[in-house]
């Protein structure tokens, strides 16, 4: 592979704005896509990818870089000079690479590969979390899988097409793709591309939305003509899998605290052809009040740490703190505590996280149900979705019925 010059400062601009700026590293990547119309498809692989593949390993690179925190641009170009080395890339006759030590590189890296925070690139706090909490061998495992690179899902919108139509019609784009079993209305990518600039997305025939993702609708078992609420919705890729497991028929509640998330869900209702959504900014307590016991179904999809999603969001393990995890144990709490009251009589709540932590998922349960809120609930059962198991996001889901 040659290396040139304007693929290689847009990673290094899109890496300093990553690691010195606190861009989200998807947000970055998409900037950078734009920046120059006349790259073909192979440049914009290389772009998007080295940049995800240097924040995924930045621990590991900068340890054989020698380099600390904060990171200037010079020790930018030392990081990217490491991940050239590893991937066997002739550095060119530039003089940032000057003196770059190629034996040295390769021996650090098979010395640091023995040490699992090294190899796996990851903070020593989160390391000694996940192994507290999942053991050794698992969270190893774990670790790995999350270090891969994330397949792209698409879920095929039920209201609009079916599975083997939409299929049909992104073969004919010259864009593979195969079912899965286990996975109702999902079909994954057999290589990336970029689906969002197709007619079939802008037509509303499907959502990107990852397999593990997918089981939460199904797991809540909605039904046309239920009441339903989405307490956080976000930009809701849930809310619009139910409304289409709902056939449009019913109502479907969507709520969120942030304004701009709902604006963004109305955005994408109106593309999938979805008309039986409502849509509530939680701005007070009253919101929550006058729901309660009305619906049929609740889904509390709740904020986390999202560990379970580490393959798609690599800059969350450098943006992540240790509080956070403690602060956000007690926003699910309160979370379960307060939207559970929307729940009536004999209906069905759902709790789901996309991290891999007990304490977040299991436990949260276990506890809740010893509150007085929790004591109006039966639990059904739960499923926990492991990355390295099933090749997708770490996810949890708990389905609780509330008592007659």
């Amino acid at each position: 592979m040659r290396l040139h010059r304007n693929l290689v400062f847009t990673v290094i601009d899109s890496l300093m704005a990553i690691f010195n700026e606190g861009e989200y590293a998807d947000k970055v990547v998409a900037r950078a896509l734009k920046k120059d119309k006349r790259w073909g498809s192979s440049d914009r692989k290389f772009v998007a990818e080295t940049i995800y593949e240097i924040v995924r390993w930045k621990r590991l690179y900068m340890e054989i870089a020698e380099v600390r925190d904060p990171l200037d641009r010079d020790k930018i170009w030392r990081i990217f000079a490491v991940w050239a080395v590893l991937r066997g890339i002739n550095l060119p006759d530039w003089k940032y690479f000057e003196g770059t030590p190629v034996r040295r590189i390769k021996g650090r890296f098979d010395e640091l590969s023995k040490i699992r925070k090294f190899k796996e690139s990851i903070p020593d706090w989160m390391d000694e979390l996940g192994a507290k909490e999942l053991g050794e061998e698992i969270w190893s495992k774990e670790l790995a899988a999350q270090n891969q690179q994330a397949e792209v899902i698409l879920r095929v919108n039920t209201l609009k097409t079916t599975k083997e139509k939409l299929r049909a019609i992104l073969m004919d784009l010259n864009i593979d793709t195969y079912p899965s079993k286990e996975y109702e209305d999902a079909l994954i990518l057999k290589e990336r591309a970029n689906v969002f600039m197709t007619q079939a997305f802008k037509d509303g025939l499907f959502e990107v939305q990852d397999a593990s993702s997918q089981l939460v609708a199904y797991f809540l078992d909605v039904k046309p003509g239920m009441r339903v609420v989405d307490t956080c919705a976000g930009a809701g890729g849930k809310t619009l899998h139910m409304a289409s497991l709902m056939e449009n028929k019913g109502q479907l509640i969507a709520m969120d605290i942030y304004e701009s998330k709902l604006k963004q869900l109305k955005l994408r209702a109106k593309r999938n052809g979805v008309h039986n959504v409502e849509f509530r900014v939680i701005d007070s307590t009253k919101v929550i009040k006058k729901l309660h016991e009305k619906a049929d179904r609740v889904l509390i999809d709740a904020p986390c740490s999202g560990l379970g999603v580490l393959k798609r969001n690599p800059d969350s393990k450098w943006k992540l703190q240790p509080e956070f995890i403690d602060n956000i144990k007690k926003v699910q709490a309160e979370v379960l505590e307060n939207y559970s009251k929307i729940v009536k009589p004999g209906g069905k709540m759902v709790y789901a996280t996309c991290s891999v932590l007990p304490s977040e998922n299991e436990e949260q349960i276990k506890h809740f149900l010893t509150t007085e809120a929790g004591k109006n609930f039966t639990f059904v059962k739960d499923k926990k979705v492991l990355a390295y198991e099933s090749g997708f996001d770490g996810f949890y889901m708990a389905l609780l019925e509330r008592k007659m």
